[in-house]
């Protein structure tokens, strides 16, 4: 028997995708008891309620718990994310809601907040808040701690648009959504450089970056890291930076941040990939001061999570979600149309260099 696991993007997606083939030598017994043998920490009633949503496929054909598997049968499996094994305890966390239901939730995130405890973030994280808000979410049969709700996230500083599964069946429904990439996702970034073109197609397998484990980075010949594919459009031009609509055809870690990085364009002050210095840009001292108090104005890398399109898990009705810039963009975008108009181009205002650059680091 063959059996593979993909369980998303690290940030932006999490579920669980099992795929087994099944040996020559299969028996004929129940498909949800053939999924139950062979998944660690995964209920028989888990397994139902993916196979209910259409989550469970048999040779890529949508199959019933009941099913008998047979010898060679491939079978595919979308489960949301299993829990962290820790106690998560609730937490008085504000929350900016944009839609709520009895099956799910909406929120604008702001930036700071951390999405999932982990390593060094154990509290003040959304499912901390989240755990505060509604007591309960979905939880795996026998677990000793809640599930957090969630089938994709946005990085700590990253600020948007989230939705989050308030039960078992629509959290289930959602993560099959983000699988087979029928939900839209698109952000605002404001990116070092300016573009030839108004759109285009940026695709590079990425994975963790093997000089800084705590990065990612993009592997072209597609020899490491998984596929990703990141959409771009031109918003505004802001002579050396530019406010780009992305969209997200996969949800790899620090996706749209590292694409850009690769192209030559980091985002505006991302410490992590090398966009919180002066990149583009004249030689003048008042210039370098002007880049740096909008590092002052905007203290994280300049990435919104704008619109979030998705089937409602129970009536089916696309769903479209917004939310408006934050404060902290609004305002450095207003500094630059400020300054692009107030500073037109002319022989004096010489591009920056690599030594120049290397000067200002």
């Amino acid at each position: 028997m063959d059996q593979e696991l993909d369980t998303g993007g690290e940030e932006q997606e999490l579920y669980e995708h099992h795929r087994i083939v099944c040996d020559p030598k299969q028996s004929l017994i129940r498909l949800d008891k053939f999924l139950f043998d062979r998944l660690a920490n995964t209920s028989r009633n888990r397994i139902q309620v993916a196979a209910k949503a259409g989550n469970v496929l048999v040779n890529d054909k949508v199959a019933k718990p009941s099913q008998k598997v047979k010898p060679g049968d491939a079978i595919s499996i979308v489960l949301p994310y299993p829990q962290r094994e820790t106690e998560i305890l609730p937490e008085d966390i504000p929350l900016r809601v944009l839609y709520e239901d009895e099956h799910i939730l909406v929120i604008d995130k702001q930036a700071g907040l951390v999405v999932h405890p982990g390593h060094g973030n154990w509290t003040g994280t959304l499912v901390n808040a989240l755990l505060f808000h509604f007591g309960k979410l979905p939880s795996t049969p026998g677990a000793e701690i809640p599930r957090p709700g969630l089938v994709h996230r946005l990085d700590k500083d990253t600020s948007g648009v989230m939705v989050i599964g308030k039960t078992e069946e629509a959290l289930t429904h959602l993560a099959r959504q983000f699988f087979d990439r029928t939900s839209d996702r698109r952000y605002n970034a404001l990116v070092w450089g300016d573009f030839a073109e108004e759109e285009g197609v940026i695709e590079g397998h990425i994975g963790r970056s093997v000089r800084d484990r705590t990065v990612q980075a993009v592997f072209p010949d597609g020899d490491q890291g998984k596929p990703a594919v990141t959409r771009w459009r031109v918003i505004e031009r802001f002579r050396y930076i530019t406010l780009v609509e992305c969209k997200l055809e996969t949800g790899r870690t620090h996706q749209i941040r590292v694409h850009m990085q690769w192209t030559g364009h980091p985002l505006f002050n991302d410490a992590a990939y090398g966009g919180d210095r002066v990149l583009k840009g004249t030689t003048f001292t008042k210039y370098r001061q002007f880049v740096e108090n909008c590092f002052k104005a905007l203290p994280r890398q300049a990435l919104h999570a704008r619109t979030l399109d998705i089937d409602h898990p129970i009536t089916g009705e696309r769903m479209h979600f917004e939310s408006e810039l934050p404060a902290d963009m609004q305002a450095v975008l207003e500094k630059w149309r400020t300054y692009t108009v107030s500073k037109p181009l002319d022989d004096d205002d010489e591009p920056l260099d690599a030594e120049a650059v290397n000067n200002m680091k």
